[in-house]
């Protein structure tokens, strides 16, 4: 079932994490902070929505760090449930598609409590000061990546913050699979 997030609280402060990634060290997120901004991902490796869109994830990433723009993607999905986005798993998506951002793995799912994160993919824009400026979409793709030519909603947003630090007043948000959670 798809989810959709809630709309942008504008201001909201970034939650502290300390999480493995797939290259082998421990981020937090000072370390993945950018000098103009951040942009944290939540996704995972089965996601139809996350996968017709990740080469645009990458391209975008590629392009918003050329900005200042820190970059790193979280997967906290349940992989007793959803053994496909394992941890081995996770590194072989990131070497596939020559992630050039750390893919950081959530085991307890506490980050993606902290942020509220609720789909993948799930956008969380924050200016240079840690402040939320937008948790829209990528683009107007869903489950099927939409034309090359599709506005970047999410790279033109992030240019915005890096410029200026605050986000667009009209955000669309993200759509895509609900977090697998972890059933207690």
């Amino acid at each position: 079932m798809a989810e959709i997030p809630p709309v942008c609280d504008f201001g909201w402060r970034a939650k502290e994490f300390n999480l493995p990634s797939v290259d082998g060290k421990k981020y937090t997120l000072e370390e993945v902070s950018g000098a103009n901004g951040l942009l944290i991902m939540f996704i995972c490796n089965h996601c139809p929505y996350v996968l017709a869109i990740l080469d645009r994830i990458v391209r975008d990433a590629s392009d918003l760090k050329k900005l200042g723009v820190g970059i790193a993607a979280i997967s906290s999905n349940d992989v007793i449930s959803y053994p496909e986005d394992s941890f081995d798993n996770m590194k072989k998506l990131a070497a596939n598609h020559n992630f050039t951002f750390p893919y950081m793995y959530d085991e307890t799912q506490e980050v993606a409590k902290l942020y509220d994160a609720v789909c993948t993919p799930d956008f969380f824009g924050f200016n240079k000061d840690h402040e939320l400026q937008y948790r829209g979409r990528l683009d107007a793709s869903r489950k099927e990546a939409g034309p090359v030519d599709l506005k970047r909603d999410l790279f033109e947003a992030m240019k915005g913050v890096a410029q200026t630090g605050k986000g667009p007043s009209d955000q669309i948000a993200s759509m895509g699979c609900s977090i697998k959670w972890k059933v207690n």
